[in-house]
C-alpha cells in the first residue's frame, strides 16, 4: 500500500475485485439467458423483479464496503485490534440485515409484482422466482463481508475465487435445474432461482474457509468481543454511498419500467435484459473502484495524500479505458448481443439503436463514480452520495420525463447520456472545491 507503484498497486488491487464484480452480477444475466429460452413472459416476470434482487445486492454491497473501508483504515493506523473488532461486527451485522431483508421482501413481493402487470402468466413467473430467490440475501450479504474484509487488507485473489466457484455452480445447474437434464426434475424458472440461492451459499462456506483456516492479517475477535454501537454505525455511515450508488439502479429500473408499460411489454422485457447488460458493466466498473477505495482509504488513513491524489488520477484514467472498451463492444455486436435474449424482430427494431445510444454514458458514469469514491474514501460521505443521487435519481428522472414528452421512447435512452454528461461536470466542479484544496493542503503540509 504505502511504496508499490500505483499503476502496478491499482492492478493487483483492482483485476481481481473487477472478476469478482464481473462474476456477481452475471448471476442474474446467466439466469436471463436461460429464462429467456421458456418464453418472453417468463424473461418479463425475472425483468419485473429485477430491482427487488438489485436492492437485496446493494443492501450486501453496502455492509461489505463499510467494513472494507473501516478495515483497511485501521491498517492504516496500525490499529490491529480495531480492525479485528470491525471483522466480527461487520460479519453479525451482515447475516442480521440479511435476514431481515429476506423477510421484508418476502412480506412486500407480491403486491409489487402486482403493480406491474395484470398478466397472470408474467405475476407467477415472477413469484415463483422471488419465492426461492429473497433466500439468497443472507448467504449474499455474509459471502460479500468475508469478500471486502480481504479486500481490504490486501488479498485481493481469494475472494476472486470463491466468488468465481458461486458463479460456475449458477451457470452449470442454471440449465440442468430449468430444463431437467441428467435427472433433475425440470423446475422452470424456479431452477434459476434455486441454482442462483445454491452458488451464493456455495461461496459463503469457501469465504469462511478462507477467513477462518487460512492465514489473514485479520481475524474473527472471539475473546472479549463486546458489542459497539458506534463500530455498526460507522459501517453503515460508511458503506452508505456505495448502497446509493447500487440501490439507485433498482429504483431507476423502476421508474423507466413505469414509461415503458405505456409502450409495450416488450420494451420491459427489452430494458430488463439491457439493465442486466449494464450492471455487468458498470458493476465490473465498480470491481475496479472496489480496487482503488482501500488504496486511497488507506493512503488517507496513513496521510499519504500525494499517493492518494496519484490513486485517484490513475484510477481515472483506467475506469475511461474499460467503460471505452464496454462501448466498442456494444457499439460493434449490439444485435447479437439482445440474441442471447432471444428477442424478438420487435426488439431488435428498437433495442439495437437503444443499446447504441445508453451505452456512450459509460464512460461518464465511470469518472464521476471515481469522484464519488474519492470522497467516500476522505470520509466526505454527503458529498459522495450526492453525486451518486445526481447520476441515476436527481438528473435522469427529469430528464427522462422531458424527453420522452418530446421524442417519445427514443428520449428514454438519450435521457441516460445527458444525465451522465451533467453529472460529471458537477462532480467536477465539487472535486476542485471541496476535496483537491484540502488533500493538496495536508499534502504541503
Amino acid at each position: 500500500m504505502e511504496t508499490m507503484p500505483i499503476p502496478r498497486l491499482i492492478a493487483t488491487m483492482s483485476v481481481p475485485p473487477l472478476i469478482s464484480m464481473f462474476m456477481q452480477y452475471s448471476y442474474n444475466m446467466v439466469d436471463c439467458m436461460f429464462v429467456a429460452h421458456i418464453n418472453e413472459q417468463a424473461l418479463s416476470g425475472v425483468s419485473l423483479v429485477f430491482p427487488v434482487v438489485t436492492l437485496m445486492l446493494a443492501t450486501a454491497i453496502w455492509m461489505g464496503v463499510g467494513v472494507n473501508v473501516l478495515v483497511a483504515q485501521n491498517l492504516g493506523r496500525k490499529d490491529q485490534e480495531t480492525a479485528n473488532h470491525v471483522v466480527s461486527s461487520g460479519l453479525l451485522l451482515s447475516a442480521t440485515v440479511g435476514l431481515l431483508v429476506s423477510l421484508l421482501v418476502m412480506a412486500i413481493i407480491r403486491p409489487f409484482v402486482g403493480a406491474f402487470t395484470d398478466d397472470p402468466v408474467i405475476y407467477n413467473y415472477a413469484i415463483e422466482y422471488m419465492d426461492v430467490c429473497l433466500w439468497m440475501e443472507i448467504p449474499c450479504c455474509v459471502h460479500l463481508c468475508i469478500q471486502k474484509i480481504l479486500q481490504g487488507t490486501g488479498n485481493m485473489i481469494a475472494p476472486m475465487w470463491f466468488q468465481i466457484a458461486g458463479v460456475v455452480f449458477n451457470f452449470v445447474f442454471d440449465p440442468i435445474l430449468i430444463f431437467g437434464y441428467f435427472g433433475f426434475p425440470a423446475m422452470g424458472i424456479r431452477g434459476a432461482a434455486v441454482s442462483t440461492v445454491g452458488g451464493y451459499t456455495l461461496s459463503m462456506l469457501l469465504a469462511f474457509y478462507v477467513l477462518i483456516f487460512r492465514k489473514q492479517r485479520v481475524k474473527i475477535q472471539t475473546q472479549g468481543y463486546r458489542f459497539r454501537i458506534g463500530t455498526i454505525w460507522n459501517i453503515f455511515e460508511v458503506g452508505f454511498p456505495s448502497f446509493v450508488m447500487n440501490a439507485l439502479g433498482a429504483f431507476m429500473t423502476f421508474f423507466v419500467n413505469l414509461f415503458l408499460v405505456a409502450y409495450s411489454m416488450t420494451a420491459v422485457a427489452f430494458f430488463g435484459a439491457y439493465f442486466k447488460i449494464q450492471q455487468v458493466v458498470i458493476m465490473t466498473l465498480n470491481g475496479l473502484i472496489q480496487g482503488c477505495v482501500p488504496i486511497m482509504s488507506y493512503c488517507f488513513g496513513a496521510k499519504l495524500d500525494r499517493r492518494l491524489l496519484e490513486s485517484f488520477r490513475w484510477g481515472t484514467l483506467a475506469s475511461v479505458l474499460l467503460t471505452g472498451v464496454s462501448v466498442v463492444v456494444l457499439w460493434t455486436f449490439p444485435a447479437g448481443i439482445l440474441r442471447f435474449f432471444e428477442a424478438s424482430e420487435d426488439m431488435l427494431s428498437f433495442g439495437v439503436p437503444a443499446l447504441r445510444i445508453m451505452s456512450v454514458s459509460y464512460i461518464f458514469a465511470g469518472i464521476s463514480s471515481m469522484i464519488a469514491s474519492l470522497l467516500q474514501a476522505t470520509r466526505r460521505i454527503g458529498l459522495s452520495l450526492f453525486i451518486n443521487l445526481l447520476r441515476q435519481l436527481l438528473m435522469l428522472l427529469p430528464l427522462m420525463w422531458l424527453f420522452s414528452r418530446i421524442w417519445a421512447m427514443d428520449g428514454i435512452w438519450w435521457s441516460f447520456v445527458a444525465a451522465e454528461i451533467l453529472t460529471v461536470l458537477i462532480g467536477y466542479v465539487v472535486y476542485r472545491k471541496a476535496s483537491l484544496p484540502l488533500l493538496q493542503s495536508r499534502a504541503a503540509g
